[in-house]
């Protein structure tokens, strides 16, 4: 759960709501949550007074903000939009005052906290792998696995240090059906360095697929499919939209499940299915492995365990 920048809210009022549905056993899903980065210092004394949580509902970090998105043209780049020369976009509030957000990020980190930072354009993503790089210099060694959420455009400078620094790219492939669209009169010749989902995994980056919702539909196989196939929604791409960014089935699902699991810290306890791992699990209507990538988006959940317990069940849906 991502609550992005609403400062106060998530620990004074959403925390101890989902705290009663965990002691009621209510909760039917696993929930990591995460603050704003400005509250890192009242999450820190939250988590000496209470712990991190346990399986089923954990405190897991921070998010703060570089830029702001494509389609407002506020998604910050290197070089003015295609569309509207005037700008080539926006730092967001969390980049103000000026070093605010790599102090912060730096603090949370020392105390051992993860971070992720939404960043979406090229010099947007650019700025947070310089903060994170002078991050791990300034703390040291140790197993931070820092994300970047969306990482949507980047140099190939950038697609490197993804690897060299072991940032997780946590990324909604969906976005690109959406926004390959309109993308090319927004961006022109950039719109090519858009969803390097391919190019991450073959430069050694670590890659988690998620689907933004509300932003985007809550349909992991509608993501699948458009990392798969890269069709974009309109129907005018039906080879793929920069189809030399197209992965594998098995990769797109690996960055659903275990690439995830792996951004979570918690690659111990689910994203695979092996003994003495946590009982969660779905059932499909077809193999994913076995279709026409064209299929992917008709298969549909028809059972989802959750600590062995059925949560969802289609037939008695229906």
């Amino acid at each position: 759960v991502d609550f992005g920048n609403w400062p106060e809210w998530p620990l004074l009022a959403e925390w101890p709501v989902y705290k009663q549905a965990r002691a009621a056993g209510k909760l039917t899903v696993r929930v990591s949550f995460r603050t704003p980065i400005s509250l890192w210092e009242k999450q820190r004394e939250l988590v000496a007074a209470e712990g991190r949580g346990d399986e089923w509902l954990a405190l897991g970090g921070f998010k703060g903000y570089a830029d702001g998105s494509l389609g407002s043209s506020t998604a910050i780049f290197f070089e003015p939009y295609a569309d509207a020369p005037e700008t080539s976009g926006l730092f967001a509030s969390d980049m103000f005052p000026e070093g605010e957000l790599e102090r912060r990020i730096t603090a949370a980190d020392a105390a051992g906290f993860q971070t992720s930072i939404h960043a979406i354009g090229e010099r947007g993503n650019a700025v947070i792998l310089d903060i994170y790089e002078r991050v791990a210099k300034a703390n040291g060694p140790r197993d931070r696995r820092l994300r970047i959420e969306h990482a949507q455009h980047l140099r190939q400078s950038e697609v490197e240090r993804f690897a060299r620094l072991g940032v997780v790219a946590s990324m909604q492939p969906l976005h690109a059906a959406d926004d390959g669209r309109w993308a090319d009169k927004r961006l022109g010749a950039r719109s090519r360095d858009s969803y390097l989902f391919r190019s991450l995994l073959d430069a050694g980056a670590h890659l988690a697929f998620g689907t933004d919702w509300p932003i985007a539909p809550l349909d992991p196989m509608a993501g699948v499919a458009a990392a798969v196939t890269r069709r974009t929604l309109d129907g005018k791409n039906p080879g793929g939209w920069h189809p030399e960014q197209k992965i594998s089935v098995a990769e797109a699902l690996a960055a659903y499940t275990s690439g995830s699991a792996r951004a979570a810290f918690a690659e111990n306890d689910k994203g695979t299915l092996a003994p003495g791992k946590l009982a969660d699990f779905v059932l499909l209507s077809d193999d994913p492995l076995a279709i026409a990538p064209e299929k992917l988006e008709t298969v549909r959940t028809v059972l989802t365990v959750v600590g062995g317990r059925i949560v969802f069940d289609l037939a008695a849906a229906r």
